[in-house]
């Protein structure tokens, strides 16, 4: 199998980065660790001291601050209306879509299977149980479950 030179992704000191790994574009801060089966575009951030578990998919214009769990399998979304093709029938390219960004704030857990669509922001500490979809913004010091995501709890 041969290894391609990773020229485009900012790495942190004492990054982790496991086996089948997609980076392209990225940064990610000090001491992250980065599982099995995860991938993160272009133009995305990783703060410091993050675990992002296996499976998960990080698109462009995700910024996660520092000391963030995000869970097995959570997905981000950056378009809040995907089409393959134009109105003309040609395929889509860069210019025919508009980038969403999505804000994780520090010290929030995100978890597993949750999705979370473009254009919200998970505020500080906050808690998005397994499962949910994010659909707006998540208050600091809240846990958010269900589907749609909703606050269930204030964390003190």
């Amino acid at each position: 199998m041969e290894l391609k030179k990773i020229v485009d992704v900012k790495l942190g000191k004492n990054v982790r980065i496991f086996d089948f790994v997609n980076l392209y574009g990225c940064s990610i801060d000090d001491n992250t660790q980065i599982g099995t089966f995860v991938e993160i575009q272009k133009n995305a951030s990783i703060g410091k001291n993050c675990k992002i578990s296996t499976h998960t998919f990080i698109c462009e214009g995700v910024h996660i601050g520092n000391n963030i769990f995000i869970g097995h399998n959570v997905t981000f979304i950056n378009d809040l209306y995907p089409r393959s093709t134009t109105s003309h029938g040609s395929m889509q390219t860069e210019a025919d879509w508009e980038l969403v960004e999505t804000f994780v704030k520090d010290g929030a857990s995100i978890g597993s299977s949750s999705t979370i669509l473009g254009g919200v922001t998970i505020g500080e500490n906050a808690i998005v149980g397994a499962g949910a979809v994010v659909t707006k913004d998540v208050p600091p010091n809240s846990i958010v479950a269900g589907v749609p995501a909703r606050v269930i709890r204030r964390i003190e």
